[in-house]
């Protein structure tokens, strides 16, 4: 008999006792400021090196912040042609779409992993939480701000590593419009328009659209189409109260890549299993081409999500900023993908038959925040401080609906797309809501020119509730659709400190620790999984997500340095880390369920980032990542654990390096790139044919762009130069997986009119 051991936590009285203390002092605090804080950059960002990230809440330049930040600007979007964030994720070391989903669910979107967990769940447009697993088009985004190191006191509930923010284009006093119109392999289209214009003083207005179609490179079958558009309208612009009205919508219309069977790749062995002894040598010698499609004519990929937001910023004084956002979204999701599973003997082995599954996804997700936030100046005696506090509120719901899906077995070597899958409605379905109340404060106190010492803290409380009708029945036995309903609430307290010594004006040495929570409910899986759940609550004694349980907890430590050089254009940062995630869940002899898992990552990273000079630059960046699973001892199939038995967590490369850099002329301008990824583990599943280690692997690839004139450029990319073969990424079970995409270009013609 299992049971489970749990306790809950204090109740949240602090909340509203800390909010009317933090508000009230820094309003006072007004009347003792010094000088002005770098609240945001005003002009637009010229090169790769970025000296601030756009959240009020870190109110120090990044060689000043103490935490491993890196930043994707424009420039290095355009160079790379770079149309998705998984594409502009490459510019980090060690970030990227691994795991491919377990044989149940599968990955349709921006499945990112990062220090050891899955991040995709922790991805923030402007500061407020993005719902949906969905692929994220950049064509609205001035740059991408990566955080590692646990964020919870920056944002609520994330991941154990980290959180992605990205910083949405908006309308600007200054006229400018630019237009892009591309082509490339395997039928990529692309145009895009960025127009801004001052309609008046102090208004402007900003409008972005894109429109793409393209094919999977090297990919029969899959197909990708989306088209959106993005209008920013500003009031206020150069005065002290400015008003933004941004507003963003985007449909996506695509055939998702299933993988291809892992058929005779280096680690698979159907000797593993009896079933296959007898096509087990021509199976182990014999793969698939890495062109082919496992799906169904039928499958589909349907996205269509909105955004709404209304921001307002107010100088109450030269030295305070007081701002306002609100926003609605809405995304629905729905999809039927076909993809490869098992095999069926059938006569000779080149006539081995490949079982197929139907993974599908019915999905609407809704989210409306209102966030509050002041950042002021302000000594006490000899002490400056830097504080920005505010309060947070938000409402997440998500509906889900279940299908009976129907596949047929097709041919391994020679698959039938026209044999067609079908997805009936039926009873079951969930709807979840989760409530957050939050009040942070952040503060930096300036000692003395070469000392500071900064904190910051988070109150969340939450309020989840779950409902709906699921199928209780066995795998095997005749549906049993029974209601269910649950609900839990819960306050977490998130903090970090840090300390910074500066040896001159260019450099500086810090530490920075930290500790956040993650309540049961809204965890994501440990193999790299990004689900289209925002909220997954469970009444499995075995599950971190059930309600009974405690909130998982993250403690990390980092020390580091940063430096700028070559007049402030180059900053060289270097940082060891150490994140641990406890109460994770695990198994004695008896069948007793307990939280005392542990997860850990430790490494080292390095980054360059900027001008060498006045026309070559930089981006650059390895990472070292050791990392360690402690008393997890869950069943197969779970993904908690590494397939080859090891205690490497899966899907987390030891080493990863990335470069970017190029040289310029008046005219001309020319530079590439490569990008490593170590080996690394994949999860533990009932599966053991597959390959349980994903091979290392080195990508290159370069650019060369020709302004004709000053109004019109010409851009040519070539990606995997050398037409590396590679797994780019894999699911838990080792029966599928995605290849690398093979040499491929893009060409743009890009306008400045």
């Amino acid at each position: 008999m299992s049971m489970i051991k749990s306790r809950k936590r204090p109740c949240a009285s602090q909340l509203l006792a800390v909010a009317a203390a933090a508000l009230p002092f820094a309003t006072h605090a007004v009347d003792q400021v010094v000088e002005l804080p770098t609240i945001e950059v005003k002009a637009e960002q010229e090169g790769y090196k970025v000296d601030k990230v756009s959240s009020s809440k870190f109110t120090q330049p990044l060689v000043d912040t103490t935490q491993t930040v890196a930043i994707i600007g424009k420039d290095i979007l355009q160079e790379q042609s770079a149309s998705t964030l998984t594409e502009a994720l490459r510019n980090v070391p060690g970030v990227g779409t691994f795991a491919l989903g377990e044989n149940g669910r599968m990955n349709t979107g921006d499945a990112v992993t990062m220090r050891g967990f899955d991040v995709s769940n922790s991805i923030f447009v402007d500061g407020i939480r993005d719902l949906g697993n969905i692929s994220r088009d950049v064509f609205n985004i001035e740059q991408i701000e990566v955080f590692k190191g646990a964020a919870g006191t920056d944002n609520g509930r994330t991941a154990a590593s980290g959180s992605i923010n990205l910083k949405s284009k908006e309308a600007q006093a200054q006229d400018f419009n630019r237009a892009s119109i591309g082509f490339g392999s395997d039928s990529y289209s692309r145009g895009t328009v960025d127009l801004n214009q001052a309609v008046s003083d102090g208004t402007a207005l900003r409008l972005n659209a894109m429109v793409e179609q393209a094919d999977g490179i090297n990919r029969d079958g899959v197909e990708n189409k989306k088209w959106g558009i993005a209008p920013s309208l500003a009031f206020g612009l150069d005065t002290d109260t400015r008003l933004f009205l941004n507003y963003l919508h985007i449909e996506q219309d695509n055939v998702i890549d299933g993988g291809v069977s892992t058929v005779g790749l280096d680690g698979f062995d159907a000797s593993r299993n009896p079933t296959y002894a007898a096509i087990a040598d021509y199976l182990n010698s014999h793969p698939v081409d890495a062109s082919t499609f496992y799906g169904s004519n039928s499958d589909f990929d349907d996205v269509k999500a909105d955004m709404a937001t209304l921001r307002i910023e107010h100088d109450i004084s030269e030295q305070s900023k007081l701002s306002s956002a609100l926003r609605w979204g809405r995304m629905t999701h729905k999809y039927l993908a076909t993809i490869p599973m098992g095999f069926t003997v059938n006569g000779d082995a080149e006539d081995t038959l490949i079982g197929r599954s139907g993974n599908n996804g019915d999905t609407v997700n809704k989210i409306l925040t209102s966030q509050t936030n002041l950042s002021t100046v302000f000594n006490t005696g000899s002490v400056q401080h830097n504080l920005s506090t505010g309060i947070e509120i938000t409402q997440e719901e998500m509906d889900s609906y279940g299908y009976d899906v129907t596949v047929l077995p097709t041919s391994l070597y020679d698959p039938d797309a026209d044999l067609e899958s079908s997805m009936t409605r039926n009873p079951s379905y969930s709807n979840g809501q989760l409530d957050t109340y939050s009040i942070y404060a952040f503060d930096t106190l300036k000692l003395s020119p070469r000392w500071s010492v900064n904190g910051g803290v988070r109150l969340d409380h939450y309020k989840l509730n779950a409902k709906g009708i699921s199928n209780t029945a066995g795998r095997g036995q005749p549906a049993n659709y029974e209601s269910f309903q649950s609900d839990t609430s819960d306050n977490l307290f998130n903090w970090k400190a840090g300390v910074l010594f500066k040896p001159t004006e260019n450099g500086s040495i810090y530490a920075n620790y930290s500790v956040q929570q993650q309540p049961p409910g809204t965890i994501t899986g440990g193999d790299g999984l990004a689900s289209s759940n925002a909220f997954a609550p469970s009444t499995s004694a075995n599950s971190n997500n059930n309600l009974a349980m405690d909130p998982q907890k993250t403690n990390n430590a980092e020390i580091g340095t940063k430096w700028e050089f070559m007049d402030k254009r180059l900053l060289l940062s270097g940082a060891v880390f150490h994140t641990e995630l406890s109460n994770e869940m695990t198994q004695d002899d008896d069948g007793n369920y307990y939280q005392n898992g542990k997860k850990s990552v430790q490494g080292v990273e390095l980054g360059a980032v900027g001008q060498i000079t006045d026309q070559w630059q930089l981006s650059a960046g390895y990472t070292y990542q050791d990392s360690e699973i402690e008393n997890v001892t869950q069943a197969i199939g779970t993904g908690a654990v590494s397939a080859d038995g090891s205690d490497e967590i899966p899907f987390t490369p030891t080493d990863a390096f990335t470069l970017w850099s190029t040289y310029k002329t008046d005219k001309w301008s020319i530079g590439g790139g490569t990008r490593y990824i170590g080996e690394m583990k994949k999860s533990r599943d009932g599966n053991q044919v597959g390959p349980s280690v994903v091979p290392d692997y080195w990508v290159v690839d370069a650019m060369a762009s020709y302004q004709v004139t000053k109004n019109i450029g010409i851009q040519l990319n070539v990606n995997n130069l050398f037409d590396e073969e590679y797994i780019a990424s894999i699911n838990r079970g080792g029966w599928r997986y995605i290849p690398g995409a093979e040499r491929n270009y893009r060409a743009a013609l890009n306008f400045n009119f």
